[in-house]
């Protein structure tokens, strides 16, 4: 009820705004695992326990429970009997799968992105390659947490310009559940010492601006397919079985 001039209570003329709710513990303890499960900070198979993670981010219980139920839902992570849940081991069927739906969901973004792209946005692609750039070359020893993330701010600055609300949650669920698996190959890339290596990102990054920057679609697409194709393939080789014996023709 409101007061007209006459100083007496009358009736709500108009919409009435609805107070606005704070941001819960949970929301804020399942937002910080989800970037911690894109950004790669679990490994593989890792075991993670509620009073662990609890710990680590200075919270009760209840909020890690909660946040890690919705994670189980969205195939982040696995829910052991023991009240743990387990990141998702690397096999090859789970790495066959996952790159080719990112390939097909990531694919069709980047492409609508390509048509859809505005030199302001394409800009701020570019400011974010840059300084992609300049945390390698400053770096004396890598800071793979400030690589990831800047890897994926500058894929998803593309993802937002396709004008799809459709494809950007399903693109967030793609990458909470490969985020392990690039991880453990962007470790083995750097132990492996491979220069070569770095120069691809690199390179496939900057392809992917120039395809941009000339609204080719088959191109830009061309170029993220090699990109994030690169991590499964290598993970991939380390997966498959050597030294099998050859089987008898005779």
């Amino acid at each position: 009820m409101q007061k007209n001039v006459t100083g007496r209570l009358s009736e709500p003329t108009g919409p009435q705004l609805l107070p606005i709710e704070r941001e819960t513990v949970q929301d804020r303890v399942y937002a910080e695992l989800r970037r911690a499960l894109i950004c790669g900070l679990f490994e593989p198979s890792q075991v993670l326990t509620i009073r662990g993670l609890a710990d680590a981010m200075m919270t009760s219980t209840m909020p890690v429970r909660e946040a890690l139920g919705r994670l189980v839902s969205e195939k982040a992570v696995e829910a052991l009997p023991n009240r743990s849940v387990r990141v998702p081991p690397v096999t090859l069927e789970r790495l066959d799968d996952l790159l080719r739906t990112r390939i097909l969901i990531e694919g069709e973004a980047i492409s609508l992105a390509a048509q859809r792209m505005t030199p302001r946005e394409l800009s701020m692609v570019k400011d974010i390659l840059a300084e992609w750039d300049e945390v390698r070359s400053l770096s004396q020893k890598r800071d793979f947490d400030r690589e990831v993330t800047l890897n994926q701010k500058f894929h998803f600055q593309i993802y937002r310009c396709s004008g799809s609300t459709v494809l950007i949650p399903m693109i967030e669920s793609l990458w909470l559940q490969s985020g392990p698996c690039t991880r453990v190959a962007a470790y083995a890339f750097s132990e492996a010492g491979s220069k070569v290596a770095g120069a691809d990102v690199a390179h496939f990054h900057r392809a992917m601006v120039t395809a941009l920057d000339a609204r080719d679609c088959a191109a830009a697409r061309e170029a993220l397919i090699a990109d994030i194709s690169r991590p499964f393939a290598f993970l991939r080789e380390k997966l498959l079985p050597h030294d099998m014996p050859e089987e008898d023709t005779e």
